[in-house]
């Protein structure tokens, strides 16, 4: 007789498949944004931030024009205007502070800066979404402030306006994230098409300030920018309706050291010993809060 596997069995053998289906799509949207920002990097001192978010928009806005032709009927009872206003602007600045920054700091230093963003997430969320926080995710938060410390502390990386403005990066992006689950009922074209148009509205006004002519040479890596952008986030949310969350919290941590990898061979930047003491502690303090979330679905 053959013996009869448990039904659990087929279930978990699915949830892997999903899962690796959903890990390589999040590989290839964190290839799609390095290339983006190493573009950025590359031209972010010839342009202002605002011209290359303006262009980033723009760009992305014309690749999802026929999605939005498609699903026309979506758009026709848009409601709850003001959180897509509050999102749209929270990511204007925060996608604005860290072009600047990306252009003006090492590309790892900004990733791992990044990765405090589930921290200060956990904080908020508590001030908004009124969630409960345990002591021990208090603590992650506590260790992940040290790291930062480490990291940038005087000596490892020279003083930058970069800094302050991946500080800015990290809050405003926070503020979006929160925002987002606010609207997380809304269907996926409304929510890319109020991000990109709005984006490209409210970021016009300081582009055109401090707009200067694009070089011939520099068009297509500048469409670039947009093109990869713009698939990126279609990667992203194909892995995050395929995937288990957990899985893909653990995953994105190679963001790290891939920035890190193109950081040294391509743009020739060192990593320094307080660099990596505190990207490890930001890393691990971010992994922890993420670990204790998934395994209980109250504080921990």
């Amino acid at each position: 007789m053959f013996r009869r596997e448990p039904e659990h069995a087929g279930h978990q053998t699915s949830a892997t498949r999903e899962n690796a289906v959903g890990g390589l799509w999040l590989l290839a949207d964190m290839s799609l944004n390095i290339w983006a920002l190493s573009i950025v990097k590359a031209l972010g001192l010839d342009y202002s931030s605002a011209q290359l978010v303006f262009l980033r928009a723009l760009t992305g806005l014309v690749l999802i024009l026929p999605w939005i032709w498609r699903a026309s009927g979506d758009f026709r009872k848009p409601d709850r205007l003001t959180l897509h206003f509050f999102r749209v602007a929270a990511s204007t600045v925060a996608l604005t502070t860290s072009f600047f920054a990306i252009a003006r700091l090492p590309l790892a230093l900004v990733t791992a800066i990044n990765f405090t963003r589930p921290i200060l997430t956990m904080v908020l969320a508590v001030v908004f979404l009124k969630e409960m926080i345990g002591p021990r995710r208090w603590i992650a938060a506590a260790i992940a402030f040290v790291g930062v410390l480490i990291a940038v502390s005087p000596g490892s990386v020279p003083f930058s306006w970069g800094l302050p403005a991946i500080a800015m990066t990290v809050l405003a992006g926070t503020s979006a994230v929160i925002l987002t689950r606010k609207l997380a009922d809304v269907p996926l074209v409304v929510m890319m098409t109020f991000y990109t148009a709005g984006l490209a509205v409210l970021v016009l006004p300081l582009a055109v300030v401090t707009w200067v002519p694009v070089r011939t040479e520099h068009a297509l890596p500048l469409i670039a920018i947009g093109v990869c952008a713009q698939c990126a986030q279609f990667c992203f949310l194909n892995a995050h309706r395929r995937a288990a969350a957990a899985f893909l919290a653990i995953l994105s941590y190679l963001s790290l050291p891939l920035s890190a990898g193109v950081g040294f061979f391509v743009f020739g930047e060192s990593l320094s010993v307080n660099f990596l003491i505190g990207a490890c502690l930001i890393v691990c303090a971010s992994a922890w809060t993420g670990w204790r979330q998934t395994r209980s679905g109250k504080a921990a």
